[in-house]
């Protein structure tokens, strides 16, 4: 890489709850920009059905077309997001913003709940995608699940292909599910946070479909673990919240089939996505992890202008694949 492969911010921002704070703080996210006005609404539909929501801005001097994959609980409107794809604007790059099922304000598209292992939908949302980008350069990058998704597209590529795609970037992906659910439970903060995001969400789905979801018995759960096993035997095909984590867990040699450039950025001190995972990963040559002593999660802050470092990385990986 020609950018310095290791992220070193000033001491001030160096802790991980700072930076992982910060990634999602809304006063990073200031100013009108470009890439939000000229910003068109999509409705993916799938092949069976789903309908998925997007926001795609379209750069009149396209060097690429990126899809961005927020995390869970996040949404397209999450500050991490935005503030890359304003990044990646101003470089150049197009831009397509897209909501998991259930997230942003999409819960009204489809009668079913999201679960981390509906992998085909968004497969299928980023191959439509990508035909956006008309024969150019499509490139996927995502955050925390959003990192699950993007690797697992990445894996996926050895049996399907996706349009026009030459590159998958997964920022602090969470590679186990179950560990990255039981370090939240054990972290007041955290686990504060993605349970008021999480029964918000379940309360907007049951207003929308009272018919099928009533969820007074479940939402006086006060962990995320205890949250899921009480969820998944009512509305999925899931009895054990553990079983359900190893559906979409990749550790060890689930990435070895990976088929595409690749590139997971991860940092040491990550307070929800334990660093051992990535130790353990076996990869081929065409995966490339950078593993930083500093960053959070979905943090990597790296000066007091609150700029994201890797912001930068993903444009020098993809000016790689220039035409």
């Amino acid at each position: 890489m020609t950018l310095q492969k290791e992220f070193s911010p000033p001491p001030g921002l160096r802790g991980p709850n700072i930076q992982s704070v910060l990634a999602s703080a809304r006063f990073r996210d200031h100013g009108a920009h470009q890439v939000f006005e000229n910003t068109v609404e999509k409705i993916i539909e799938t092949s069976r059905g789903v309908r998925l929501q997007g926001f795609y801005s379209r750069n009149p001097a396209e060097k690429g077309l990126v899809l961005l994959l927020h995390g869970w609980e996040g949404s397209a409107q999450s500050t991490y997001v935005r503030t890359t794809a304003r990044f990646l604007h101003d470089q150049g790059y197009s831009v397509f913003r897209l909501n998991l099922r259930d997230h942003g304000d999409s819960h009204h598209l489809n009668q079913g709940l999201f679960f981390g292992t509906l992998f085909d939908e968004v497969f299928e949302a980023a191959d439509q995608v990508g035909q956006m980008s008309e024969g150019g350069l499509f490139f996927v990058a995502g955050f925390s699940l959003g990192g699950n998704y993007a690797l697992r597209i990445a894996r996926e590529t050895a049996w399907r292909r996706v349009s026009a795609l030459r590159r998958v970037v997964a920022v602090s992906p969470a590679l186990n599910p179950a560990r990255a659910t039981e370090v939240v439970d054990r972290t007041l903060l955290y686990r504060l946070y993605f349970l008021k995001k999480w029964k918000r969400s379940l309360l907007r789905k049951q207003q929308l479909y009272p018919d099928l979801y009533d969820f007074s018995d479940v939402l006086s759960c006060n962990k995320i673990m205890g949250l899921t096993a009480a969820l998944l035997p009512k509305y999925s095909p899931y009895t054990d919240p553990y079983q359900y984590f190893r559906d979409y867990t990749l550790v060890g040699e689930a990435l070895l089939p990976v088929n595409i450039a690749t590139t997971i950025i991860t940092s040491r001190d990550d307070p929800i996505i334990p660093v051992d995972d990535f130790y353990g990963l076996s990869l081929n040559p065409l995966t490339e992890l950078l593993i930083q002593p500093y960053g959070g999660h979905n943090g990597f802050i790296e000066n007091y202008r609150l700029c994201a470092w890797y912001e930068k990385v993903l444009c020098e990986l993809f000016s790689r694949h220039g035409n």
